[in-house]
């Protein structure tokens, strides 16, 4: 299992590299645009342009800006390690502003996991073992309406609702817990089920469906010939095998939303990493798009290497030499 380990975490940092360059490329070497022109003013001169071309570092070669990139990145740079540079618009240090926005993405986040898991796999033990029931086609119906129902609709009918119309929570923004627990539940609550709905329904019919699958299987036939009661044949036995592919999906829909869930930010003004990178994209401020972007494909390939460690843990068939 260590060697194993060893070897998923040099293939993270080999694709992390690869992110690294793929990331400097689309942004970089691309046509988007000249950034030093929103900084410049109406009707700039070449010599203007120049001066802001190497305060900003872009009068360089393609090659020696990468290579700059890449070891600041590694190595780290004068706001610390990751070296993710300084924005064009205040100078200001792109780790600085990813961190001072990332708790109120990550709240999001783990609200919301929480929710989607417990629902969605407690809706689809439930629509499994009652299956062909009335049970198991609301369940299926709720899995349908959670994906068919656009999030940005669900959102603004949510806050109208429940905010405008009954006044039961709080409205749009974002407040710290620390400033104020029951002020961050209010305004959270409901940016955490819209989240949560969507995924919800797809854990729901990827858990009937996986369960169903397991319960079919001479093995649980033979747990429950040999008289084990119903409860310890579907935990134990049946839903723990199915739980893999679960696992997976939980990992890697963590780590994508870790870039920031935009629709949902945006709708609830949040102002988490979604928000900092469309607002940045706009202004073309390209190290702060650059650095989220290189967060969430560390976050994805450490979730990767979590979860497949977590299956040797999960299904005792998975071993690893």
């Amino acid at each position: 299992m260590t060697l194993y380990i060893a070897r998923r975490l040099v293939w993270t940092v080999v694709v992390v590299a690869c992110v690294l360059a793929i990331t400097f490329a689309v942004f970089y070497l691309l046509p988007a645009g000249d950034p030093a022109l929103r900084f410049a003013g109406k009707n700039p001169t070449d010599a203007e342009l120049a001066l802001i071309h190497q305060r900003l570092g872009l009068d360089k070669p393609w090659y020696v800006q990468f290579g700059k990139f890449s070891k600041n990145f590694f190595v780290g740079d004068q706001f610390g390690w990751p070296g993710l540079g300084y924005t064009y618009a205040g100078q200001t240090s792109v780790k600085a502003l990813i961190v001072q926005r990332a708790p109120r993405t990550l709240l999001l986040i783990a609200g919301a996991a929480i929710l989607w898991l417990v629902v969605g796999v407690s809706i689809g033990v439930l629509s499994a073992v009652k299956r062909r029931t009335i049970v198991d086609r609301l369940a299926m119906g709720f899995a349908l309406v959670g994906i068919s129902t656009p999030v940005f609709w669900l959102g603004l009918m949510a806050l109208y609702i429940f905010w405008r119309q009954l006044g039961w929570t709080g409205g749009t923004g974002y407040v710290s817990p620390i400033d104020s627990p029951t002020g961050f539940i209010s305004h959270m609550i409901l940016p955490w089920i819209v989240l949560a709905l969507l995924y919800a329904a797809f854990y729901a019919r990827m858990t009937r469906n996986n369960l169903l699958e397991t319960l079919g299987e001479d093995y649980i036939r033979t747990a429950r010939a040999k008289g084990l009661p119903e409860r310890t044949v579907i935990f134990k036995h049946g839903l723990r095998a199915s739980l893999t592919p679960i696992v997976t999906m939980f990992g890697l829909d963590i780590a994508l939303l870790v870039g920031g869930a935009i629709i949902t930010e945006s709708v609830f003004n949040i102002q988490g990493l979604g928000y900092l990178a469309i607002n940045s994209a706009l202004q073309q401020d390209l190290p702060i798009v650059v650095g989220v972007v290189l967060l969430g494909s560390v976050a994805v390939a450490l979730a990767n290497l979590i979860v497949d460690i977590l299956y040797a843990f999960i299904d005792p068939r998975v071993r690893y030499a």
